[in-house]
């Protein structure tokens, strides 16, 4: 590798880190939840991407809940679509994409982890009347960013409880 080429990623891998870019990691989950029963309503790309998640984050997947098994429920993820704004001719210039989860976690012992929550997502876009297959194709696109990204919302909130769990125990004992 020249030193131009050196130079060039560099320059890149540092714009990237002074940006906020950062690769996707797997989460450092609640010693809790090493097994977990994942139910979905409705199951689809939420399921098998959080299921992947999951797994690559060292929780074993179970089918069935049980004793020893953390139980995530998700009752709702929906998506829904809204008309943002709209020509002096009436037709639809801009929209939203929007999703919708609730999710809560039981621990191991039947204990709520992470107590109900809702988390909302959206993205606008412009609708280009003349391009239907293109905006069809825009909209599973933000789908699937919305998807990606709820991933990682849940299993943020998912580390956080487990850093709130390992501090109380510490929290508990220093303070007697």
């Amino acid at each position: 590798m020249n030193h131009l080429s050196r130079v060039s990623l560099l320059v890149a891998v540092l714009a990237l880190s002074a940006c906020g870019f950062h690769l996707r990691q797997s989460a450092a989950l609640p010693a809790s939840m090493q097994h977990v029963h994942l139910s979905v309503n409705g199951g689809g790309e939420l399921q098998r991407d959080l299921a992947r998640a999951l797994e690559d984050s060292g929780v074993t997947l179970q089918d069935e809940g049980g004793p020893g098994v953390a139980e995530l429920k998700v009752p709702v993820a929906a998506f829904d679509t809204e008309t943002l704004s709209v020509s002096g001719g009436a037709r639809v210039t801009e929209y939203a994409v929007r999703y919708q989860v609730r999710f809560e976690v039981d621990d191991s012992n039947g204990q709520a982890l992470v107590p109900e929550q809702r988390i909302d997502m959206s993205r606008d876009f412009s609708y280009d009347a003349t391009n239907t297959i293109g905006t069809e194709a825009q909209v599973d696109e933000i789908r699937r960013s919305l998807n990606d990204d709820m991933v990682q919302a849940i299993l943020f909130r998912l580390q956080a409880a487990g850093r709130r769990q390992t501090a109380e125990p510490a929290a508990t004992s220093s303070a007697g």
